[in-house]
């Protein structure tokens, strides 16, 4: 079992558990286990950000660890839900659609970002002139798991150009915690120096 797929099962584990957390009929019970996982989240946060002024305070070096750290895909989601990534969820989203282009380009499609509110991700997919309904739903997996991947805290994502809805298993940050990640903004103690690496 690859390190993703062993990461996906977790996610899912977790949104499960979370469901039967909400369905406990004895309100006393329900309130400790909420407060139980509250409580161990807040725990983890902190150490979590701990790390990263340990980090952030070892100078190019750690920063350019922290910089590692926000391109893996499972410690830059880790990152996200605890606030502590160190590009705004904009710059996450806008690098994905980048880095999207030319691979759709090659297949005669095109992506553009249509807008970013509140969390919420507008982006115009349009299919190759002679793309079959497989081609498309090919294309709408791979913007959707970039996408995704990249910005787990994004509160939902229209894909514009593609008729049908989106079929994917995407559980957001906000319904497996019960509050939306604070990640509107990179950490303040890398942001400035995460900014002179670049791409």
């Amino acid at each position: 079992m690859s390190d993703d797929n062993g990461f996906q099962q977790r996610v899912r584990k977790i949104s499960a558990l979370v469901e039967e957390i909400e369905s406990i009929a004895d309100p006393a019970a329900r309130s400790s286990a909420r407060q139980l996982m509250q409580v161990v989240m807040e725990f983890h946060g902190s150490a979590l950000d701990r790390a990263m002024q340990l980090l952030a305070n070892g100078g190019e070096p750690g920063m350019a660890f922290i910089e590692q750290m926000g391109k893996d895909p499972m410690v830059s989601s880790l990152l996200v839900l605890y606030g502590l990534h160190p590009e705004t969820l904009e710059t996450r989203v806008r690098k994905t659609v980048d880095r999207l282009e030319p691979k759709l380009r090659r297949d005669g499609a095109t992506i553009e970002l249509r807008g970013l509110e509140d969390g919420a991700v507008r982006i115009r997919v349009t299919p190759g002139a002679h793309a079959c309904g497989s081609t498309v739903e090919a294309l709408r997996a791979t913007v959707e798991d970039a996408i995704y991947e990249s910005a787990p805290d994004i509160v939902s994502l229209s894909l514009e150009g593609l008729d049908g809805q989106p079929a994917n298993g995407f559980v957001s940050l906000d319904k497996l915690t019960g509050h939306r990640p604070v990640a509107s903004s990179p950490h303040p103690l890398v942001s400035a120096a995460v900014a002179n690496y670049g791409d």
